[in-house]
Parts: C-alpha cells; structure tokens; sequence
C-alpha cells in the first residue's frame, strides 16, 4: 500500500490500554528509579493482539514519528485496520506499509474525521445514504467502540461500494 499520513497530535494513547509498562500500579516499594518505559514497538504489537488483528509475522519498527510495519494478513480489511491502528496513535504521523496480503480485495478509501462530523454524515457523503452508517462502524471495529465516539483527526475506512 505504501506511505500513509496521519495527525500526529490526533490518536490514543496505547501504553493503557496495551496493559503494559507505565500506568500500572505496583505493589512493589518505590525508589528513586523510575519504571523503564516501555518501548513504543512493544506497546504497538501488544495492541494489535488485544485488537485481534490476524497478522503472520508482525514487524514493527517505530522511528520517531513514523512506524514500518511487515508482516501478512489474511484479507485486505484486516491490512488496513493494522495500518489504522497503527497510525491513529499518537504521536505517529507516518505509517510505511509493507504488508502483503494473502486474499487480495478492493482498498477502502481513508477519511480524516473533521471537528462536527458524525458516521452518518460521513455515510451520506461517501455513499448518499446516512443510515449506511453502520457499515463504516463495523469496517472499523474493533477500534471504534461505540458509534458516537470518533475524533477529529482519527482516520476511518470507508469500504467500497456500500
């Protein structure tokens, strides 16, 4: 697929929601130390597991701001929902996508949500129809949880032909 943008300033913060490293309480005594960090490539894999996202071979090299990711999915949705993963987060501006896919399909088109829109409106302008809206929220879960939670900024896949 190639180079994606996405709005560094935009996206979540995964370290959490991952259940790894800072953010966790320890029953252990405190010292002067603080905690390592975790790495941030450790964080991305660990939240593509919990998403469920089926990838062979993941690979993720994260340098500064952008992230490489390799690896193969099963399906062309399950590919793009990586790179959204991925590139949602923030802090990540860049996603260079290496991933090959075994069950070639369609790509979807990527949209930037915008201060004011709601899947509705985004289902009216990509496909006349706003109560075709449940089609974009199931082509983006599991990272969508509920339809009235996106963001502006947040980047969504718009399958084609709806």
């Amino acid at each position: 697929m190639g180079f994606f943008d996405f709005v560094k300033e935009a996206g979540e913060s995964l370290i959490e929601k991952a259940g790894i490293g800072a953010g966790k309480a320890s029953a252990a005594p405190t010292s002067t130390r603080s905690a390592p960090k975790p790495d941030q490539a450790q964080v991305l894999t660990r939240t593509v597991e919990l998403l469920e996202i089926p990838v062979e071979n993941l690979k993720i090299a994260v340098r500064g701001d952008s992230i490489s990711v390799s690896g193969t999915s099963p399906t062309q949705a399950d590919r793009e929902k990586l790179v959204l993963v991925l590139g949602n987060t923030r802090g990540i501006a860049r996603v260079d996508d290496q991933l090959s896919v075994v069950k070639p399909e369609p790509e979807s088109v990527f949209y930037t949500v915008k201060k004011g829109d709601s899947l509705s409106k985004i289902a009216k302008a990509q496909y006349g129809d706003a109560m075709k809206y449940p089609v974009i929220f199931e082509a983006n879960r599991p990272m969508l949880e509920h339809p009235d939670k996106i963001y502006p900024g947040q980047v969504l896949r718009i399958p084609p032909g709806a």
